[in-house]
Parts: structure tokens; sequence; C-alpha cells
């Protein structure tokens, strides 16, 4: 007599799994984000300058950490117990944000155990997407673009509350709403495990060995101790980012002498986009220091219709724009992707990456002549909802495809690791973005915002004009991505 036929979850039922896992993943570090910096100024007393430039080395290492992570989820423990170590391990580095300890070095030492949770969990996450859609390339942008909009889902939420629970019940309160988020998401992990049991590496499908795990344990808490070091010490912060980014260039440069003939115009294709992405996440981390600034100091907080308030938002609340943006945006352009797939007519990501420089070039000049319009030093709040809503659509199609990018150019044996790495040039731009945030930095005690006003729009000008200086260049490089693609088999 015939076993019956095991049936297994669909890939839609699986992909859900991940993606309300990273939803309420993305809630906890968003909504901690969306404070961080003004925590920083307003509770401990930073200067601008050192606010900025703590928040970009944190960041940096958020984002390099996982190209640790994702070789840990292939070779070591796998990727679906890798990911759920890391979401355990951010709701405690959260948990100690929400404890009213306000030592510095307590500080650091928080932000070191998010930099350890997140490198833990964010390659695999992705990669764990990568592998449900393998061999359906068809499928792969619109997978990857409804896949960020789960990432902007919570992100919304937790921008909108947590500055609101800021305001009536105090700071800590705040953060501990993000470590409930992230318990929310273990639960949902254990809650829906079964549809993810055939999705993950090689290891996943052993037994845990114990040894591995503490070995894993041990290294974490290194990082993190070296994590609290290295925001203590900025000249060994900037070092490091530019070590990272020469690694990149490293790794590359092996895997590209190391893989078969046949990988490499994938591989060199990925490079190039890389380094369009470093570019652009300069842009992306403005969000968090630069433009929140421009609204505590230089944006009224009121949404005016006809001479009538709606409603009224702080300024880390403004951040919220831009998930709400993604939000409305990615089912229209995944529908789009799917579509003009179907015909064979589908824009290659070359292509929407130029538009994507284009698209954020224009949303940088809205910022930067809104102050031409301020009454009293404040710009009307709507210029924040057309600048973010065009920055937002270059997001989509450069940042939110940029793990499509290396599911589609990488060989999927090299798959977690160089998601990693892609992870670590997006760290390398995140506080080369910070660094440029300090162009704007105000003069020590000056809280007028006649005078923070142009020292902010002349920065978004300027971004506006390296932005469609991107733009150009990404179009000048079309015909070559053209040919690596052809070489490399891919759209």
């Amino acid at each position: 007599m015939n076993s019956p036929a095991i049936t297994r979850p669909s890939q839609s039922r699986s992909f859900s799994t991940v993606f309300l896992i990273e939803m309420w993943e993305r809630f906890g570090y968003y909504g901690m984000a969306s404070l961080l910096v003004l925590f920083m100024i307003e509770k401990l007393g930073f200067t601008d300058s050192n606010a900025n430039l703590t928040w970009g080395a944190f960041s940096a290492m958020v984002y390099a950490s996982p190209s640790i992570g994702g070789w840990i989820g292939d070779r070591v423990l796998g990727a679906r117990r890798t990911m759920i170590f890391g979401a355990l391990v951010l709701c405690v580095g959260y948990l100690m944000l929400a404890l009213p300890d306000e030592r510095l070095s307590y500080l650091y030492l928080s932000l070191g155990a998010i930099v350890v949770g997140n490198g833990l969990f964010k390659a695999n996450a992705a990669n764990l997407v990568r592998r449900i859609y393998e061999g359906d390339e068809t499928r792969l942008d619109s997978a990857f673009t409804i896949y960020y909009m789960a990432v902007n889902i919570g992100s919304t939420v937790s921008i909108l509350a947590t500055p609101w629970i800021k305001d009536h019940w105090g700071w800590h309160a705040a953060f501990a709403v993000c470590c409930a988020g992230m318990l929310v998401a273990v639960v949902n992990y254990f809650l829906m495990f079964r549809t993810l049991s055939h999705i993950g590496s090689a290891p996943d499908e052993a037994p845990i060995r114990w040894r591995r795990v503490a070995a894993i344990a041990l290294g974490g808490l290194a990082l993190a101790s070296a994590t609290m070091f290295i925001l203590q010490h900025k000249a060994l912060a900037v070092a490091c980012v530019y070590g990272a980014g020469i690694t990149i260039l490293a790794i590359f440069a092996y895997m590209l002498v190391k893989c078969d003939r046949s990988e490499r115009s994938g591989l060199t294709a990925a490079l190039i986009l890389t380094l369009q992405v470093i570019l652009f996440f300069v842009f992306y981390q403005q969000m968090s220091t630069s433009l929140t600034l421009f609204a505590l100091r230089n944006v009224d907080p009121r949404f005016v219709v006809f001479g009538q308030t709606l409603f009224s938002w702080s300024a880390g609340q403004f951040q919220a724009l831009n998930p709400i943006w993604i939000m409305v945006l990615s089912p229209i352009l995944a529908t789009l992707y799917t579509r003009l797939a179907r015909r064979g007519s589908d824009a290659s990501v070359a292509l929407k990456y130029a538009i994507g420089f284009a698209v954020v070039a224009a949303g940088f000049f809205i910022y930067a002549l809104s102050g031409r319009y301020a009454v009293d030093g404040r710009v009307s709040s709507w210029f924040m909802v057309a600048g973010y809503g065009l920055y937002s659509l270059g997001e989509l199609l450069v940042s939110g495809l940029g793990l499509a990018m290396i599911a589609r150019f990488v060989p999927a044996r090299m798959g977690g690791f160089m998601m990693g790495a892609y992870f670590v040039a997006v760290g390398v731009s995140q506080y080369l973005g910070s660094v440029v945030a300090n162009f704007a930095q105000m003069p020590g005690g000056d809280l007028d915002p006649v005078v923070s006003l142009p020292l902010y729009t002349r920065l978004f000008g300027g971004l506006g004009w390296v932005a469609a200086g991107g733009a150009v260049v990404a179009v000048g490089l079309l015909p070559v991505m053209r040919r690596l693609a052809r070489g490399h088999g891919g759209g």
C-alpha cells in the first residue's frame, strides 16, 4: 500500500509567515529608530554632530552584522534557527533600552545587543524568501516588493505610536513597546512554524549542535562588547566603516576569481548594482538624521487644509510618511512587475535603479524649495508629504529591489553570505549618510528656526544634485548591465 504523499504548504502560506515575522521585527526596530537621535539630543544632551555620528556608526554595524549572520545561517545553525535566535536577542536589546538607566555605557551596550540580534535575523529572513521562490524568476521581484511592504507596515505603526507614547508616558515606555513588538514576532514564528518546515538551509535539517550554539553566543557577547567600545571611540568607528568597505570589495573580488565562468557575469552585475545601493543609502540615512531634525526645527507640525488643522505630528512621527507611501506604492509596483513579466517586457533592475535615483533627486529638490515658502522659519508639513512620496518611490525602485538583485544574480550556494555582504555595503553608506547630515548641524545652543532653515535647504539641494548625478551614471551603465544580464542568462 502506498504511503500518503506529504502535502507541503503553498508558497503563499510560507511567504505569509516570513512576512508577518518581518513586519513585527521592523515594528520594533523602526520604533526605536524614530526615537534614538531625538533621545540622544533631547534627553542625554548630545550635540547634533555627536548624535548623528553615533546613529551612523550604530546603523552601519546594524547593517554590517548580517554578513556574519548570513554565514551562520548558511553553514552552522540554519537559516530558520538563526533567524529566531536573532529575534530573541533583539527582544533583550529593546528591553534594555526600556529600563531607566541613562548611563552612556549602558546605552551603548543596549545598542550592541541590537546589532547582534539584527545580524542573526536580517539576512536569514530575506534568504528564506529567496528560497521560497527559488526557481520562480517571474515572481521574485514581486515577492520582494511585497516583502518590503512588510517592513513598512510594521514601521508605520511603530513610528506613529512610539513618539506619541513617549510624549505621554516617557522615553522608556516607548522603547518597551518596541520590545513587545519583537515578542509578538517570536510568538508568531512558533505558531506558524510548520509552514516553513521545508524551507531553510542544509543545517536546518540536522540536529542542533549545542557546542556551536555556545560558540555563537560567546561570539555575540564579544560583538556586543566591541560595539559598545566602538561607539565610544568615533575614530575607531570611522576606521571600521572604511575597513568594511574594503572588505566588501575584497569579497566580491574573491568570489569573481573563485566562481565558475558562467557565474561571473551575474556577480559583476551584482557588484555594480551594490555600489549604486551604497549611494542610495546615503540619502536614506537622512530620514533618521537631517530630515528628522528639519521636522523638529523647521516644519510646521500641523496638517492644515483650507485653514483648518486636521491633526498635528511630533518630529519623530514625520518618518512615518516613508512607510505610508511605501505601502501605497508597493502593491502598484508589484502588480506592474508581474504584468510586465507575463508580457515578456519587464524592465531590468538596472533601469529601475536609474529611475529610482531620478525620483529621489526630485524629492530632495522639493525639500530644498520648501524654504522659499517658509513663514518665520517653518515650512508647511505638506512639503514633507510630497518629498517623502518621491523619495519613497525611489526607495522601492532601488532598495526595495536590492535583495531581489542579489537573489537574481548571485548563485544560490552563496545566497546567505552575499546577502550579508550586501548589508555590509548598506552599513558603510549609512555612516557616510550621517557624515553628510552633519553639513547641516546647528551652531551650539542656537535653536532659531530662521538660522537653521538655510542650513537644511542647502543640504537638501546638494543631495538632489548628487542623486541626479547618480541617475545619469545609472543610465550610462545600462548597456553594460544589459550585456552582463545576457551573460548571466537573466533579465
